[in-house]
């Protein structure tokens, strides 16, 4: 798999949750998954939950776990114009201008 990841939501009151924060975390520890609690309200976490899992699937391409090149692997290359990370190449943003890949 890429990454996978629990998600929970923060209640007004921890008398209201189904589920503790203890058990969902200890669910995502024993399962191999990344756990992060956000709040819909504040907006807290929202972004860490993208920023992780990007962060996981990176270190497993890495380590040659995931290859983006293999069909079925699950991912693949967003803009194939610019192919794999470091290659210098250089492709077209969303809006069709010229972009180079500050990576290589």
């Amino acid at each position: 798999t890429s990454a996978e990841a629990v998600v929970s939501t923060q209640s007004t009151g921890e008398d209201s949750r189904e589920v503790t924060f203890l058990e969902a975390s200890k669910f995502a520890q024993e399962n191999e998954l990344i756990f992060l609690e956000t709040s819909a309200l504040t907006g807290e976490h929202i972004e860490d939950t993208f920023q992780q899992c990007a962060s996981s699937i990176l270190s497993k391409i890495e380590s040659a776990e995931l290859d983006p090149d293999k069909i079925g692997s699950g991912i693949q290359y967003g803009d194939s114009s610019t192919g794999p990370i470091g290659t210098g190449r250089v492709g077209r943003g969303a809006r069709g201008e010229n972009t180079s890949c500050p990576c290589s």
